[in-house]
């Protein structure tokens, strides 16, 4: 077992009181270069992770944490049905910080704990796969990148679109010269969300723990339209469509075009489709510009599936030569006449609107993150190189909150000379709960 991974089996989460009576995995396993993993959030998106990862090579699932009881049922029967195990459960995801069995932690509970559950997990010295977005502000996004750097274990986000083949293929061939100079990109979502009502106060079901669902988040009564979905249209703990599908996209244009962060932001749009309680946007158009005359331009429409190029979510990027439209599925090149040149799909069936599975995409980003802990790969989304795309999208977010064109710093895409913006550059947190580096 390498020095990185006999480091991480002695070292325990700093605090009293946590200790749990877990079973003892590492007699068992039987090879030294076995990922033992515990993954938190495993009521949708979390549980399709859970199969991925107890299916994948060297890993092996040995803690299930989610505040519902409902949801560790259904992540341990996952798990079950996979390899006739059944892992450990428990409401308390720090519990499983406190093993020295776990090696890594899956994060895929809401936004407002990405960054603060990850900050915890690399205290207690294990690696992180964290869902998309990495965090619910930007000063978390700092806050964890930092933590990565000082610890040296693998922190990956969950964009899987960087270990698609087909796209490191062609982007490789897009930074070579493929479409000339590759100066603008479009980014989009659109589907069918229906309305989600009006708010729910009803006293705290029994399978819940709610103070530990709020976690970093100020207190309030329990409210059932929050849980377990429509949090995500709530600034208090979500991040709106942008951050919750956008990432991917914008991803993917930034990663074509080589940016980093945009020197100015604009966003418009509102809740349009429906009269409820729904926060964020269900119709946005969020324009970043940067340096050395490069766009991208995002199109998100949550209640509207019209699609773009017979596509629900894509990025095409424009180029002086041509362009080039990449999904989950593969790539399309063309001239500049809009004339097909040649395609190619993944050898594998990904899936493209379906938010609670990645298909083939998801099984090639985890495997390369177990290979990162056992043998060092590079990871394809390191927490590092996968930041800058959360920022961005968290300032289109920004930009529409505040009603105002950002002018921003493009090392690190702080706005400049907005006091309005730079109040949600970080946010309010429950007494005791702020993560800190």
């Amino acid at each position: 077992m390498s020095n990185r991974r006999t480091f991480i089996k002695k070292t325990a989460l700093a605090g009293a009181g946590l200790s749990l009576g877990l079973p003892t995995y590492g007699n068992v396993m039987g090879a030294n270069d076995r990922v033992n993993v515990a993954v938190f959030g495993t009521n949708s998106r979390g549980n399709s992770l859970v199969g991925t990862f107890a299916g994948a090579k060297d890993c092996e699932v040995i803690g299930i944490g989610d505040v519902d009881t409902r949801a560790i049922a259904k992540g341990q029967q996952t798990v079950m049905e996979k390899t006739e195990k059944t892992p450990e459960g428990d409401q308390d995801f720090r519990r499983f910080l406190d093993n020295k069995d776990v090696d890594a932690v899956v994060i895929a509970t809401p936004d407002h704990w990405h960054a603060p559950m990850a900050i915890m997990a690399l205290d207690a010295g294990k690696h992180v796969y964290v869902e998309k977005p990495c965090s619910q502000n930007p000063h978390e996004g700092e806050l964890l990148v930092a933590k990565q750097g000082k610890t040296g274990l693998k922190v990956q986000m969950g964009n899987q679109t960087r270990s698609s083949v087909t796209l490191n293929k062609v982007v490789k061939e897009i930074h070579d010269g493929l479409i000339g100079n590759a100066y603008a990109g479009k980014a989009w979502y659109a589907a069918s969300r229906g309305p989600i009502g009006e708010h729910k106060p009803e006293p705290i079901p029994e399978w819940l723990d709610w103070e530990l669902w709020q976690g970093p988040a100020p207190r309030q009564d329990f409210d059932a339209l929050l849980v377990h979905y429509n949090w995500h249209w709530f600034w208090k703990y979500g991040t709106g469509e942008l951050l919750n599908n956008g990432t991917h996209e914008v991803d993917m244009c930034r990663w074509a075009l080589g940016v980093e962060f945009p020197e100015q932001v604009t966003s418009s749009g509102g809740r349009f489709a429906y009269d409820d309680a729904w926060e964020a946007y269900d119709t946005q158009l969020a324009s970043f510009k940067f340096p050395d005359g490069k766009h991208i331009h995002w199109d998100g429409r949550s209640c509207n599936a019209m699609p773009i190029w017979n596509r629900g979510r894509g990025a095409m990027i424009y180029g002086t030569e041509g362009s080039v439209l990449m999904d989950r599925g593969g790539y399309i090149v063309y001239d500049l006449k809009g004339n097909e040149l040649r395609q190619e799909k993944e050898a594998a069936e990904s899936v493209s609107m379906d938010v609670t599975g990645g298909g083939n995409l998801d099984e090639l980003h985890i495997a390369n993150f177990i290979r990162g802990i056992n043998s060092d790969e590079a990871l394809n989304s390191d927490i590092a190189s996968a930041n800058p795309s959360v920022t961005i999208c968290h300032l289109g977010n920004m930009a529409q909150r505040t009603n105002s064109v950002l002018e921003c710093d493009t090392t690190t895409g702080k706005p400049k000379n907005n006091e309005a913006a730079l109040a949600l550059w970080k946010r309010q947190y429950e007494p005791g709960w702020e993560p800190v580096v």
